[in-house]
């Protein structure tokens, strides 16, 4: 993919009465630009083998079963690559941000559901166990209707925010004023790469050849934050993705993760995803089906 384009906003198809939309399609190419849309997507692919999918500043090559849930406004794409196959099995549920009412989502029993479209902003990726659970019945969405089909789609959406290992994939995202420009790919590449360690703004201002001041105004305006800001959100995304994914100590995390200090990153952590770390792995390892 050529990164210096820019994503378009995708128009979703969403009537202000209607609460869903699917696609059930069998492809054999993905040709579709990188794009966004304020609205929630969750995608299944099958046998797409080889395909690259793309989310935020996230790019990764995918086995034959992908399924992801992508939030508002993160650009977004699954690109041909390394795919020979044909017959590729696609089944896309969009729906508003608007479908939930607020006062709903904080009930207990909405809760995980919450808890889960806020996690979204950062794109997730379920296991593949997951993953095989959920296929028979996304399969049948576009074959029911009225109330069983609405049902069906929150039950799922239910049993996909309790189920375990599920992945971050990128760091919050807003897109509108974003550029994919040389300078841009530097400066993500050298985070995700060197995060684990101390860095400097005047080491990154030096690698993009930008001013200090500059090169804090470009992030802010790329990601919708400061330098200092993004580089804590990339170590604690990857804190919580190694929270659920490693049986390492939480001091042996933080410390992975580029934290010195276990007081601060447990502040840091806390103030990020609403809950301390050990509160965080329980979470997802011993799901809570409190209704």
């Amino acid at each position: 993919m050529d990164r210096s384009i820019k994503a378009h906003r995708e128009l979703i198809q969403i009537g202000s009465h209607e609460s869903f939309l699917v696609f059930d399609r069998v492809k054999d190419e993905f040709d579709y630009p990188i794009h966004f849309h304020p609205e929630y997507e969750l995608n299944f692919i099958h046998r797409g083998d080889g395909l690259r999918r793309v989310v935020g500043s996230n790019m990764e090559e995918i086995s034959s079963l992908d399924l992801v849930l992508i939030g508002a406004n993160i650009p977004h794409c699954w690109e041909q690559h390394n795919c020979t196959n044909k017959g590729i099995h696609e089944i896309t549920l969009q729906f508003r941000s608007d479908l939930f009412d607020a006062n709903i989502l904080q009930k207990t029993l909405f809760k995980p559901i919450n808890d889960m479209l806020e996690r979204s902003k950062n794109g997730i990726v379920f296991s593949e166990e997951t993953c095989k659970g959920i296929i028979p019945r996304l399969e049948k969405l576009s074959k029911i209707e009225g109330i069983d089909y609405f049902l069906e789609i929150i039950s799922i959406l239910y049993d996909l925010a309790i189920s375990r290992n599920q992945r971050i994939l990128t760091v919050s995202y807003q897109n509108g004023t974003s550029k994919y420009d040389q300078r841009l790919d530097r400066f993500y590449n050298h985070i995700q790469n060197n995060f684990a360690r101390k860095i400097s703004l005047a080491e990154v201002a030096e690698l993009t050849n930008m001013s200090k001041v500059s090169l804090n105004r470009f992030i802010k305006k790329s990601t919708g934050k400061t330098f200092v800001e993004y580089l804590n959100e990339v170590r604690i995304g990857y804190a919580s993705r190694w929270l659920v994914e490693r049986d390492d100590s939480i001091s042996e995390i933080a410390f992975d993760c580029g934290f010195n200090n276990l007081a601060n990153f447990n502040r840091m952590f806390k103030k990020s995803q609403g809950c301390t770390p050990t509160e965080y792995r329980d979470d997802f390892l011993g799901i809570k089906r409190v209704l």
